[in-house]
């Protein structure tokens, strides 16, 4: 028919441009041109509250802390134990005003007489010991079973005088339970953290027994139930892709702080609404990494916080979060303050 001929240009263009390209070599140049700042170090001395050095040599994290204005440092031991108390006494050897350690929590025992009672001892030990709180790592809820094979609670009421106990002795319990939205849906086409999952398989939690909004519903039975106890629900509390309920979380648990650690991938693609929500909640906020320190990391997370730019790398480990982008929040002084370090300080009864 008329006007159904093709012209041979485009024809020749069209088979030319089928590049088999695999999506992992995918790796395209931004072609906006827009400002970019680099913010060598943080407007106020800062303190990365969440980070795990065990492997690293101390003096070396102490090069990097000093170029980059980071003043102290809060090693999250991921060793359980005795260990965690030896790589306690390992950085306060090295520099004691540098670094604080919450030590971790000790499952190994679960299914021997007397483990919830020696778990209080344990915290005992290790805040005579020096330890600033206690870290409960996504492990309850996901892994760690009881006698009977079934998955042992968050809200277990056998762990209450744990967080009795932690406020009794005027340290917090970290909480890490759940994990981004993603990780509980099946990796495939639609799963916007494809990659990430592929490279981690083992981080995906599709199919758990308890769904990600179980989980998150039985933490906060616990901040509840506890409100003397401190609480700091890490990775802005495992909800950063819904500010809103992160929102209603905080305003029904006064006992509750967060940490921003690894969640830059997530706060900076909705930077007005994640705007709304440091300003609001800048007393409830604090500053971690949750990533190797190196300079160039440190310095991404302080244009995020300090700059307007768009459309730029967020940190993030080799495999990254997400194919997006981030923009930046240009927080105002009195925020930055907060985040960077004073709310670290009264939670570390510095200031």
């Amino acid at each position: 028919m008329p006007g159904d001929e093709q012209d041979p240009f485009v024809s020749m263009m069209a088979a030319e441009s089928k590049v088999t390209l695999n999506l992992s070599d995918f790796s395209p140049e931004s072609m906006l041109r827009v400002p970019e700042h680099s913010i060598q170090r943080p407007k106020f001395a800062a303190i990365d509250f969440h980070n795990h050095i065990d492997g690293m040599e101390p003096v070396e994290v102490l090069r990097i802390m000093d170029a980059c204005g980071i003043e102290h440092l809060v090693n999250i031991t991921m060793r359980p134990g005795t260990d965690g108390i030896e790589s306690l006494t390992r950085l306060r050897a090295t520099a004691s005003g540098r670094f604080s350690t919450i030590a971790w929590m000790d499952w190994r025992d679960l299914h021997e007489e007397g483990f919830f009672d020696r778990s209080i001892q344990r915290l005992e030990q290790c805040v005579s010991e020096g330890a600033i709180g206690m870290k409960i790592w996504k492990d309850l809820g996901l892994r760690v079973r009881d006698r009977d094979g079934s998955l042992l609670r968050i809200d277990d009421a056998r762990l209450d005088p744990l967080f009795v106990r932690a406020a009794e002795l005027g340290v917090f319990i970290m909480f890490h339970t759940a994990d981004p939205a993603a990780f509980f849906l099946p990796t495939d086409a639609h799963n916007e953290r494809f990659e990430e999952l592929s490279a981690h398989p083992d981080w995906s939690f599709y199919g758990s027994a308890f769904s990600r909004e179980e989980l998150l519903a039985q933490r906060n039975r616990v901040f509840a139930r506890h409100p003397k106890t401190r609480f700091l629900a890490a990775h802005m509390g495992e909800q950063p892709e819904d500010l809103e309920s992160l929102s209603a979380m905080l305003d029904a648990h006064p006992n509750v702080l967060l940490d921003m650690s690894a969640r830059v991938a997530e706060l900076g693609r909705q930077p007005f609404t994640a705007r709304r929500f440091f300003l609001r909640f800048a007393d409830r906020i604090l500053f971690g990494a949750d990533l190797l320190p190196e300079e160039s990391m440190y310095r991404a997370h302080y244009r995020f916080f300090e700059t307007d730019d768009e459309y730029f790398d967020y940190p993030s480990h080799a495999s990254r979060q997400g194919r997006w982008q981030i923009y930046g929040l240009a927080l105002p002084d009195a925020v930055l303050e907060r985040v960077y370090r004073g709310n670290a300080m009264a939670l570390l009864g510095m200031s």
